[in-house]
């Protein structure tokens, strides 16, 4: 059944574009090996302009499906800044209940959906139309298209789990250690989920939590509520991403470090801009909106990269901060403006 655009990878990004590119008036083909629910170790908040995006999706969410969040409270050394989204609130929701929501928007636009399917690369060629890779950090379609070179490329490891508590702030909160971060985003009204970040790939979060003491005791006695996921996150900028007629989108298009929070708000925008592009079949111009969309939270992904490398850095900005906390909610203000925020 042919179609005008064929994507592989149906995680969020995939099926946001899928989504957006139908909004378009493109038939679009979806293809991925793996079966629904599709989880991923995440922090899980989407940021007030990814859920504005969202919206215009017709992915349309309440506080029945997460849980809003006002803004960043970042924790270190007996220091807590914290500040608000100048407008609106972002939204925190299990990974799980997101891609329901994205797969049902994109069923109910007549997106063709080929759940547990392996495309070959000569199957995925012979499709005669666009073709988006949104097949992750390891992307075979960014590989087969010859756009593997980065400009810049590190990476950390990070681990996640639930716990059955209820949330003690409606903020996202970032607790800085000595060798990592742990970030703590209300899923639910008594859901929590812990993310670690780390250089070190054996560090796991029960250790890990013995350097946050008040964070620990938050958590004793609360039910684990899922088990730890883990990953690797990058930060990595691609040359390109488009080629001939296909183009990469989220994470198969190059990331930022988790710590910045970006994934996902970051993901949604790029799938916008890239059926805008498809529509006038012009992909120039999603590379020219990458580049843009990606400059900001590139920024911020080598500041707090940066802040965790040197403590006494990061102990005098939280203390400048915490002097004028007018100065954190401009920053948050103006990395906001990008499409996505500290946390």
């Amino acid at each position: 059944m042919p179609a005008d655009l064929l994507v592989i990878g149906g995680g969020p990004a995939g099926l946001a574009t899928a989504i957006a590119a139908r909004l378009q008036g493109l038939t679009v083909t979806l293809a991925d090996g793996i079966r629904p629910p599709i989880d991923k170790a995440c922090g899980e908040a989407i940021l007030p302009a990814g859920v504005e995006v969202l919206q215009r999706l017709g992915v349309h969410c309440s506080a029945d499906d997460g849980f809003w969040f006002r803004g960043i409270r970042f924790v270190s050394d007996g220091l807590s800044v914290e500040a608000e989204f100048p407008s609106g609130c972002g939204l925190a929701m299990r990974r799980t209940r997101l891609h329901e929501m994205l797969t049902e928007r994109a069923s109910q636009l007549g997106v063709r959906l080929l759940w547990g399917t392996h495309l070959s690369e000569a199957e995925r060629s012979s499709s005669g139309g666009w073709i988006v890779g949104a097949d992750g950090q390891g992307s075979q379609v960014r590989r087969a298209a010859g756009m593997d070179g980065a400009v810049r490329e590190s990476h950390r490891f990070g681990f996640r789990r639930h716990y059955r508590a209820a949330p003690w702030s409606d903020l996202v909160e970032v607790h800085w250690g000595s060798r990592c971060q742990i970030y703590v985003t209300p899923v639910a009204g008594d859901e929590v989920g812990v993310a670690l970040l780390s250089r070190d790939p054996h560090l796991r979060l029960d250790d890990a939590l013995t350097e946050f003491p008040r964070l620990a005791r938050r958590l004793r006695g609360a039910e684990a509520s899922s088990t730890e996921r883990g990953a690797a996150t990058f930060f990595r900028r691609l040359r390109r991403v488009f080629r001939d007629r296909t183009a990469l989108v989220g994470d198969a298009s190059g990331s930022v470090d988790a710590i910045t929070g970006d994934g996902l708000s970051l993901a949604f925008h790029q799938a916008e801009a890239l059926a805008g592009a498809l529509r006038a079949g012009d992909l120039a111009r999603y590379q020219a909106a990458h580049s843009r969309l990606a400059r900001r939270p590139a920024l911020a992904a080598s500041l707090l990269l940066t802040l965790d490398r040197f403590p006494a850095l990061r102990r005098g900005v939280l203390r400048l901060l915490a002097l004028e906390p007018p100065l954190f909610a401009m920053m948050l203000a103006r990395h906001g403006a990008s499409g996505a925020a500290l946390g």
